[in-house]
């Protein structure tokens, strides 16, 4: 890409807290479309193991069909596994009847979830994603193994990234009407929070090991840090260069 444009790559763009913690304080994006149940998700996932839970959001836009809501919810159930599930306040209509009170302590429903801090919770086993952008940086930056569920735009090409390319998830199978069935969902889960098998050591060493790159990058003399260094070095000199242009043509030829 520098061979065509003069393009300065930086990031992962995270709070630095999570990363290279070089920015004391520096947390959180500092604006958020919903109010997250801070304390309620954090105070639930303190009183889980380690590595225990299936953290579960499809973020701020995605929708999913009754059906498949339904169909989702008996997966997440039938895991076995413990689940912090985000569903909007205009979904929870679409949850199974009494489904709350089945899942009793093992499972903990929030409209809205401070996202950061929930990855980067010891108790946090893996993270079912709709493999936005945004989602994906942040789970790779903090070393989380993904379930992607993609629905559009860059979210299939994210998904066979995620479980093709880095290696750090599976993608559910849809079937030909794009339906994913509860056995489905209890197969990837099995696969990504199985911490004995094969499959499971190496999504979550791999996701450890794109957390340590996104570390390096940011790290002072990082990849990232001297894009960032060389880009106001650059600004700085153009800037200067004009200034030194300007002062020479009014000494010149005058105002």
């Amino acid at each position: 890409m520098k061979n065509q444009w003069p393009v300065k790559n930086i990031g992962p763009m995270i709070p630095s807290m999570y990363l290279d913690k070089r920015l004391a304080g520096d947390k959180d994006y500092g604006i958020s479309l919903f109010n997250a149940q801070v304390n309620e998700c954090l105070d639930w996932l303190d009183s889980k193991p380690p590595g225990s839970v299936i953290y579960v959001s499809f973020g701020s836009l995605a929708v999913l069909k009754d059906d498949q809501m339904i169909e989702l919810a008996a997966g997440l159930k039938q895991t076995g596994h413990n689940f912090l599930w985000a569903v909007r306040e205009m979904e929870t209509k679409k949850l199974p009847n009494n489904y709350i009170e089945e899942i009793g302590e093992r499972g903990l429903i929030v409209n809205w979830s401070p996202q950061l801090q929930v990855l980067a919770h010891k108790s946090t086993g893996c993270f079912m994603t709709h493999c936005g952008w945004n989602s994906t940086l942040e789970a790779l930056s903090i070393g989380v193994a993904l379930i992607g569920m993609p629905a559009y735009s860059d979210q299939p090409t994210n998904a066979k990234f995620i479980e093709d390319v880095w290696k750090v998830g599976v993608r559910v199978k849809a079937d030909k009407d794009g339906f994913v069935t509860k056995e489905e969902i209890v197969r990837c889960a099995g696969e990504v929070m199985d911490e004995t098998s094969e499959k499971g050591k190496e999504t979550r060493k791999n996701a450890l090991r794109l957390m340590e790159f996104a570390k390096e990058a940011l790290a002072e003399g990082g990849n990232s840090d001297k894009n960032i260094v060389e880009f106001v070095a650059k600004i700085a000199s153009w800037f200067w260069s004009e200034q030194r242009e300007n002062n020479w043509s009014r000494s010149k030829f005058g105002d």
